[in-house]
């Protein structure tokens, strides 16, 4: 073990090198993303910067722990990441359309689904008299909706310095724990797996952290958000609950603000693929957060979602539900507080709102008299009927 962290720290050395070579190639290709109403950046900005994440967590899985990695799932995964990083890449370079971006989603997660072979086929469900749900020919649709749904819920979310970086990797690390630690599962290449990227992330991270010198683009973003749902995916061949709600929770952050903004555009009557900037990191900057401290924010929500998993993990049968009802009233509270679907919409805080003042309204009237003054006209009755 104390081999693998060695060349876990050396991989990280390795990302930080390589990330300048790929800036450099970035302005020679033109991918440069320049400013508009939309983007935060006030100057051209290179990207994929998710090539050189792509590169050292090859390096990693091939070259310094190759004897961790099956080779017939290592190359599938190589192949099919390497159509998402074809995708992003053109996508950085002349902007696809999104259905064209999509298109190449939808490759890499069939390469994923027939040739690696990872897929969910079975949901062990709680509390029931047959728990054991056969998925059958719905294998295939849930799996490439799980796959495309985290790789756009990372890419949503790449909108500062850093953000998407940092989330990534606290979300690595904590499926990493989970799989070494609680999984107990034969396959220790997941976990390890996900120690690389967020190794090759860790590297990258000084140079996207604000103000940035690079950017993840739609090249890293894709790749990460790929990765990770193949990482999670690769536990839940036979998907039990607690198997299933932790990468979800541990995602929460992505999950979060990609579901909302789906609600949101939904509500407002725009295009699911429309882009807007009321993301979570646009409203946190709104409420008065400058760039960096938006960030750091948003890390700590993540952080949360961590901890939350792992209570999942060591709480008994019996403490799933109220965790998990506490999580969903804490979030619904925050998305409220934030205005992630808008200024109107409050239901819970105007609940909590109109029970304070029901209960103002409850309470006795009480007047108070101060010594050397008049008295009050409730007191001077009092006096009188005595």
């Amino acid at each position: 073990m104390f081999a693998i962290i060695v060349k876990l720290f050396f991989l990280v050395i390795i990302s930080a090198l390589i990330t300048p070579f790929i800036r450099r190639l970035a302005f020679v290709l033109g991918a440069v993303d320049n400013p508009n109403a939309r983007r935060v950046n006030k100057r051209p900005m290179p990207t994929i910067g998710g090539l050189g994440i792509f590169v050292t967590f090859n390096i990693g899985v091939f070259v310094l722990l190759r004897e961790q990695f099956p080779t017939h799932e290592a190359f599938s995964i190589l192949l099919a990441s390497s159509v998402i990083i074809l995708t992003g890449m053109v996508d950085d370079i002349l902007e696809l359309k999104p259905i064209q971006k999509l298109a190449g989603q939808l490759a890499g997660s069939l390469v994923i689904y027939f040739l690696a072979g990872i897929k969910m086929k079975e949901i062990i469900l709680p509390f029931m008299h047959h728990p054991h749900i056969q998925l059958g020919w719905l294998s295939l649709p849930i799996t490439i909706f799980w796959i495309l749904a985290l790789t756009n819920a990372v890419n949503l979310i790449d909108g500062l310095d850093g953000l998407a970086d940092g989330v990534s990797l606290i979300s690595l690390s904590t499926m990493g724990v989970v799989g070494y630690f609680f999984l107990h599962t034969k396959d220790l290449y997941i976990p390890i797996a996900c120690f690389i990227l967020g190794a090759a992330l860790l590297g990258f991270l000084p140079y996207n952290f604000h103000p940035a010198k690079i950017f993840l683009g739609d090249t890293g973003a894709l790749y990460i958000g790929f990765m990770i749902a193949i990482l999670s995916l690769k536990g839940l061949k036979n998907v039990t609950f607690i198997s299933l709600i932790v990468p979800i929770i541990i995602l929460g952050v992505p999950i979060t603000d990609t579901v909302y903004a789906m609600i949101r555009r939904k509500l407002n009557h725009k295009p699911i693929s429309q882009a807007d900037k009321h993301h979570l990191h646009h409203q946190l900057m709104r409420m008065g957060l400058s760039h960096r401290q938006t960030v750091l924010s948003i890390y700590g929500i993540s952080l949360v979602f961590s901890f939350i998993s792992l209570l999942f993990l060591l709480s008994p049968s019996w403490g799933i539900w109220p965790l998990i009802i506490g999580l969903m009233i804490a979030l619904e509270f925050f998305v409220e507080s934030v205005g992630l679907l808008g200024d109107k919409y409050h239901p819970l805080l105007n609940l909590i709102q109109g029970l304070i003042n029901v209960s103002r309204q409850d309470e006795p009237e009480v007047q108070v008299w101060h010594l050397g003054k008049e008295k009050p006209e409730q007191l001077k009755k009092k006096s009188k009927n005595k």
